[in-house]
């Protein structure tokens, strides 16, 4: 019986999902590049809100959805934000989607509208997104 060739056995790994950090680092850097691209000051905005999803979410995996930095788990988009000049909004949007835990009675929120980041908005995002993926 001859074994598969090396060449084979890795591609075989990658159709099982084993080739992961190569597609993470793509999505981070796909992100990283969205929000380079935002306008001051929504850019240090958009870059601390990622810090706080990367370190209260580490499970979600950065990458774009619909042209806007998102952290999904598995493909699923849990949370994103959009920059003002998307809709030409007057400020930055963060949103969950359905698949976050973030149900609260008959109703809840579920985008935000952020101008700026004071130390207390940061814990509650925090939250929010620590409750999203509980």
């Amino acid at each position: 019986m001859t074994r598969p060739r090396k060449d084979a056995r890795m591609t075989s790994q990658r159709r099982k999902g084993r080739s992961r950090p190569a597609a993470a680092t793509s999505g981070e850097s796909a992100v990283l590049a969205k929000i380079e691209a935002m306008p001051e000051p929504y850019r240090t905005i958009a870059t601390r809100l990622h810090e706080i999803i990367r370190a209260n979410a580490p499970s979600l995996s950065p990458r774009t959805w619909y042209g806007l930095p998102a952290y999904a788990r598995e493909k699923e988009v849990v949370c994103f934000f959009r920059g003002p000049n998307v809709f030409g909004e007057r400020y930055l949007t963060l949103g969950f989607n359905d698949s976050a835990n973030l149900d609260d009675g008959p109703m809840w929120a579920v985008q935000f509208a952020v101008k700026a980041l004071t130390p207390v908005d940061e814990a509650r995002i925090a939250a929010l997104v620590r409750q999203a993926v509980g």
